[in-house]
């Protein structure tokens, strides 16, 4: 799991996404577990930065990220 709130743990979820983002294939979606807001936040900047595109399904607490390579 992540070290949630810590700046390691940030920068694990950021590493996560772009590791994920490499390894999507174009037009497939990858859904990853719930997480909070401020983890949230990390994943999609990530994601962006590595030109792909994200978004959030769901409701709280069961709110999660949908990857898609572009």
């Amino acid at each position: 799991g992540f070290a949630s709130g810590t700046v390691a743990g940030a920068n694990t979820r950021r590493y996560h996404a772009l590791l994920l983002v490499a390894r999507t294939p174009p037009g497939e979606r990858v859904v990853l577990k719930p997480m909070n807001p401020f983890e949230r936040k990390v994943v999609h900047d990530a994601v962006a930065a590595a030109g792909a595109v994200s978004v959030s399904e769901g409701e709280e607490p069961n709110r999660r990220i949908v990857v898609t390579a572009e």
